[in-house]
Parts: structure tokens; C-alpha cells; sequence
């Protein structure tokens, strides 16, 4: 047999595309030629030496003919060193030593030994196989656990090309990886708990709001405050992550290739906090060849959380203004557009001025005017105006420092940020993602409610947008109250999360 096919897939963005990998074997010349076509990148040019030493080294041998490998479609890139593995395995079955079969999708990068490494996007290749209806998926044994959370297919996680070649011809001495997902009854992952705060009960009170309606919160306050400690708090008080969002978030994660071996699905939200020394792809996505996701993007269903706020090149920050608005990434490239999906809970955290004392009651601030101004425009007012609650973390005082009452736990405040949600669930919407077309009826005010609410844009000079987030965060602290209507002291204490805002940049 000269001519064989085997199936395999492309990532771009986070999804997959099946490629057809064809071998055709014909009489070499004076020398023997081993091409690849179809739109290779370099890593699968250099297949070639790691293809013939794992085939030798493995006891298949090696053709005495020259190859042809193509790899359709002709028009979609082909990159990594994921197509080692279903080329190996066209190659051999031109050799007559594997059965041809339309039942099975192969991805895997091959050692000189014949021993698979893991590869990236193993879940979202997982996803692409089912939907094209292929009954099999054989991916490196690291990688099993992961693609096995797939629906409607079965997952092989296999060591070493023999094996390959062994479940190919008698598939049923072989049994599936069973797809690792969590029990009802797991208990979740130990996290930071609330309660080893001491005092900050505004901020907490701000959190507690913002992860009911999945807002966005700025932080400001001296150095020691306590901003950060907060922060990575949140993650535990936000709703446990339901099947589709923990499979959205998996195949982020795999697609970029963070996720750790052995994991099937992510258990708890993303937490990210990334260096004010990032580029813009390293935030937002992007580099050279394949677009990859950024920090927003494997903050999916998470936070992201960034600590010195100003301190983030302007040009950076800018770019967070689409995936906050819209939820998403989009990377244009010559070749088309990939999306991302970026559905985060931003959480910043600045200081008040560069030596970070402006407004402390102990302490003097060394900073002049003109310093302090340049400082805080390096946050614009249009992203300002996309993040909900603006809240003030003061340095905590002593007797507060040294108290040994607890605070409410994160389980506690989680309780009722769950029940929050699920008000907002029957909506079909979270508060802060109400569409504009109906912020009227689902934040509808009686006559006290609008009078206080034209006193804040009035007195505050709030944009639009302004406008549109107080009302969210109004709706969010009602139903924390589980109130039907959002009421005048609703819209105050939503108010008093937009202050800051106008108090530092005015």
C-alpha cells in the first residue's frame, strides 16, 4: 500500500480543525525525499528527523522510497510538533503495519525513542473529534485525563508509538481513560478565607457585592493596607464554577499550555495577577505565529487581578476596554480573526499617590500636587468609568490589627453571593452584563429612587456609563437584600462606590 490517510487537528484560537494527514510512498531517486505540504509551520518541517529516528528506533524501520506527507487543508496552518505522531502513524500504514480505520483522530509529539510527549489544546481537540464524528481520540498518556472530559467520545492516553500501533490493529485489548470529573460531595480546593482579615469591612462589604453581580473593583489605599490580601480573596467567595464555565476555562488553559498534567478540569475559578511589566500579548493575547490567549483571557470565569495599577504601561491598560465591554478577545490577523473568550472580574489595586500616603491621617505625604496628578492619569477616565465600585482601603488601625474576634468566613459570605446569583440566573443575565435595553425594567425606581439618583449624576458630573453601573451595582445590592425593587438606600450605597472616582481625579 503506498497511499494512507489518518486523522488529526489544527488549534486555532481555542477551537480545533480536523486535517486529513495523506502519505503517499513512491520509487526514490538518487536521493530519498521526504516533503510536507499543506501550510507546515517549522516544527512540522523538522517532524522529518524525529518521525524516521522514533520509526528505527522503535523496530518499524524505515522506507527506501521518497514520502509525500499533505496535510489538508491546504489553506488552514498547520503548527507545533502535534502531527508527529498521525504522521508516524501514515507513514507506517503505508508500510502495511497499520490497518486503515476512519474511527480514530491521532495527535501527539514524538521523542527519538518512539515515546510521546504531551501536547497543547488536547480538550478542544477532544471537542473538534466528537463533533466530526470520530468514535476514538488517541493523545499522549499526560494528556488523557484532559481530552477524556469530552462527551461522545472515547479517550486513549497512550506511551509509546508501539502501543499506537497495537491498539490500531486490535483496538479492543485496550480500555478508555474514564474522564476524571469532580463528585458532588468533593470538597473544594483550599483557599484564602476571608476571615483572616481584620477589620476593612467596607471593602469587604464592596467585594461581597461585587462578586454577586460579577462587577469590576478598583482599590485604592496606602501601601500595607491590606489591597492584595483582599483580593485574593475573592476567588473563594465566587459561585463554584458550573460544568460549561469549568470546560470553557479547561480548554483556555490547555489551548495556551498551562493547565498541569494529569488535570481533567479546572475545580476552582482562575486567579490571575499578572507583572506590570506585561506586554500587550502577554495581557490580551496575540505573538508571533498562532495567536495564543493573554492573562484576560485565562482569567475566563475568574478574576484578574492587577496590583499597582498605574504602574501598567497606559497603551496596555487602553486595550482592557473591549473584553471589558464585550466579554472577548479579537485578534485580527492576515489570515482572519481569532476570538477569545474573556469573560473576567476585574479587581485593580492602587495607591492614592507614587509614595502612596496622600490623604493618610498618620502619615505625611512627600509627593507634590503635579506629581500626584500625573500619577493617577495614568488610569484614563473612560477605563475608570468601566469598573463598577471604586472603593478606599485605609490602613487599618491598631486595636483592629490586634483583634481576635473573626470576621465572617468566605463559605458564609459565599452563601449569599450564591443566592444573589441565583436571582440573577432567572434573569438569564448577571447585573453587571444587564443589556441596555432592559437596565430600565430590571432597575425600575419609584419617585425617592430617582430623586437620589439624579442627585449623584448631578453632583458627581457621572457619565452615561457611570450612570449605567451605578443602576447595576444598585440591582446587585438589592437582590443581595432580596428585595424586587431597587430602592433610594439601595442606589446610595452604590453611590458611595463611585466617590473615589471623582474625590482623586477631579
Amino acid at each position: 500500500m503506498a497511499l494512507f490517510r489518518t486523522l488529526s487537528a489544527a488549534i486555532q484560537g481555542i477551537d480545533a480543525h480536523v486535517v486529513e494527514v495523506e502519505v503517499d510512498m513512491y520509487p526514490a531517486g538518487t536521493a530519498r525525499d521526504f516533503v510536507t505540504v499543506g501550510m507546515p509551520d517549522a516544527a512540522v518541517k523538522e517532524s522529518r528527523e524525529r518521525i524516521k529516528s522514533a520509526l528505527l528506533n522503535s523496530g518499524f524501520g524505515y522506507p527506501s522510497k521518497s514520502v509525500t506527507i499533505n496535510l489538508a487543508p491546504a489553506n488552514l496552518r498547520k503548527e507545533g510538533a502535534g502531527f508527529d505522531l498521525p504522521m508516524a502513524t501514515a507513514l507506517l500504514g503505508a508500510m502495511g503495519a497499520v490497518r486503515p480505520s476512519e474511527d480514530f483522530m491521532l495527535v501527539g509529539e514524538l521523542s527519538l525513542d518512539g515515546s510521546l510527549r504531551p501536547v497543547r489544546g488536547a480538550l478542544s481537540i477532544a471537542v473538534c473529534a466528537a463533533r466530526r464524528g470520530v468514535a476514538n481520540l488517541l493523545v499522549p498518556h499526560e494528556n488523557a485525563a484532559e481530552a477524556a472530559v469530552a462527551d461522545g467520545i472515547q479517550v486513549f492516553g497512550l506511551k509509546h508509538l508501539a502501543e499506537v500501533v497495537q491498539l490500531l490493529n486490535d483496538p479492543a485489548a485496550f480500555t478508555a481513560t474514564r474522564p476524571a470529573l469532580p463528585a458532588a460531595n468533593d470538597s473544594d480546593p483550599e483557599m484564602p478565607d476571608f476571615r483572616d482579615v481584620r477589620g476593612q469591612t467596607m471593602a469587604k462589604r464592596a467585594l461581597e457585592v461585587a462578586a454577586a453581580g460579577n462587577h469590576n473593583v478598583l482599590m485604592i489605599g496606602p501601601p500595607g493596607s491590606g489591597k492584595t490580601m483582599l483580593a485574593k480573596r475573592l476567588a473563594g467567595i465566587l459561585p463554584r464554577l458550573t460544568f460549561r464555565e469549568a470546560l470553557e476555562a479547561t480548554q483556555i488553559h490547555g489551548v495556551a499550555g498551562v493547565l498541569p498534567n494529569g488535570v481533567g478540569l479546572l475545580r476552582q475559578r482562575p486567579f490571575r495577577a499578572p507583572h506590570h511589566t506585561i506586554s500587550d500579548a502577554g495581557l490580551i493575547g496575540g505573538g508571533s505565529g498562532s495567536a495564543r490567549p493573554g492573562e484576560v483571557s485565562l482569567g475566563h470565569q475568574g478574576v484578574l487581578f492587577l496590583d499597582e495599577l498605574p504602574e501598567f504601561p497606559r497603551g496596555v491598560l487602553e486595550q482592557l476596554r473591549q473584553p471589558l465591554e464585550e466579554g472577548s478577545v479579537s485578534l485580527a490577523r492576515s489570515n482572519g480573526t481569532l476570538t477569545f473568550p474573556a469573560r473576567i472580574m476585574l479587581v485593580a489595586a492602587m495607591n492614592p499617590c507614587p509614595c502612596g500616603f496622600y490623604g493618610d491621617s498618620t502619615r505625611d505625604c512627600r509627593c507634590t500636587p503635579g506629581i500626584i496628578q500625573r500619577y493617577l492619569s495614568k488610569v484614563s477616565g473612560p477605563l475608570l468609568d468601566r469598573i463598577d465600585l471604586h472603593i478606599e482601603v485605609p490602613a487599618v488601625p491598631y486595636k483592629e490589627l490586634r483583634s481576635r474576634t473573626d470576621g465572617q468566613t468566605s463559605a458564609e459570605i459565599r452563601e449569599r453571593v450564591e443566592k444573589a446569583r441565583d436571582i440573577q440566573r432567572e434573569r438569564g443575565f448577571y447585573n453587571a452584563q444587564i443589556p441596555p435595553s432592559q437596565l430600565r425594567h430590571v432597575c425600575a425606581l419609584d419617585e425617592q429612587g430617582e430623586k437620589t439618583l439624579e442627585m449623584a449624576v448631578r453632583r458627581l458630573n457621572l457619565s452615561a456609563r457611570a450612570h449605567d453601573r451605578i443602576l447595576r451595582v444598585a440591582r446587585t445590592i438589592a437582590d443581595l437584600d432580596h428585595a424586587a425593587n431597587v430602592l433610594a438606600k439601595h442606589l446610595a450605597e452604590a453611590v458611595q462606590f463611585r466617590n473615589l472616582d471623582r474625590n482623586y481625579w477631579s
